[in-house]
């Protein structure tokens, strides 16, 4: 396999009744980890960075490495701007050959959101890539910087903007925040379902970690086909990292590479078994 259209991977996951992972990066060590993962479970992913992350990890060195690893990569794996906030930036990552961009214009007015999505939808449109959008408004931000509250997406107004739009997949807001929960979240399932009855599009869900793999399995079951896991992958990183460090003996970069690396292997390797929906929860 290589590179793909994320569009190919939720069509796929549609048809198996199953998610695909979509996994923030954010150096070498993730890239590979995260590919590793998925070429020893046989299981297509996306690889993803988001807008926002981009003052630490400059898309004109990530979006290369993360394009050349999926075109070499054993399974397929698209790779995904998340959370765009300018058509520039969109652009730029369009540029580098990603072949999904989103556009979040979720804490914009209804018709402006809608505005700024056709905007970027035309533009990926010219690039064959896949449109993400959301709607709704998912708690925190990707860097734990902003949190203008949670704000669960309206099944009615779901329908009108996919259908104003034309998205390939709506990320939506059932209680899901970014970054650490304090406790597990309570999901609206009934939101879910009434959404996932209402629009003919694949659904994502944001704010993947701390959600409980049950509550995971019952979001597939509603129509999620999409699943971002962005501060699990980096906490598990730090604490592989911390882990080396503090252990006893020499320690070096090589060392430091491998631990790295396993901590986003590991976390990702979880999470695939999840969200394929074929091996019994623990």
């Amino acid at each position: 396999m290589a590179l793909v259209k994320m569009k190919e991977l939720l069509n796929q996951a549609s048809e198996k009744s199953r998610a695909v992972g979509a996994f923030s990066v954010g150096n070498l060590e993730m890239v590979k980890g995260a590919v590793k993962a998925a070429e020893e479970m046989n299981a297509p992913i996306i690889l993803q960075i988001a807008e926002v992350r981009l003052p630490y990890s400059p898309l004109a060195l990530m979006g290369p490495m993360m394009v050349e690893a999926a075109k070499n990569a054993k399974v397929g794996i698209a790779v995904h701007l998340d959370h765009g906030k300018t058509v520039k930036v969109l652009k730029q990552a369009l540029d580098y050959g990603f072949t999904s961009v989103m556009m979040d214009g979720s804490t914009l007015p209804f018709e402006e959101n809608i505005a700024k999505t056709l905007e970027a939808a035309n533009l990926a449109r010219e690039y064959g890539a896949t449109v993400e959008a959301e709607l709704g408004l998912v708690g925190g931000s990707e860097d734990g910087s902003t949190d203008e509250g949670i704000r669960c997406t309206n099944p009615g107004d779901a329908r009108t903007f996919c259908e104003r739009t034309g998205v390939d997949a709506l990320a939506v807001a059932i209680g899901n925040a970014h970054g650490n929960y304090p406790v597990a979240p309570r999901l609206a399932f009934d939101v879910l379902k009434a959404i996932d009855q209402k629009t003919d599009v694949p659904l994502v869900l944001h704010g993947g970690t701390g959600i409980t793999p049950e509550d995971f399995r019952k979001a597939i079951g509603l129509g999620i086909r999409k699943v971002n896991i962005a501060t699990a992958s980096f906490d598990s990183l730090t604490r592989e990292a911390a882990k080396y460090l503090g252990s006893g003996g020499k320690h070096d970069y090589f060392g430091l590479n491998e631990a790295m690396v396993r901590g986003v292997y590991d976390n990702v390797k979880q999470h695939i078994r999840i969200f394929h929906c074929t091996e019994p929860l623990a």
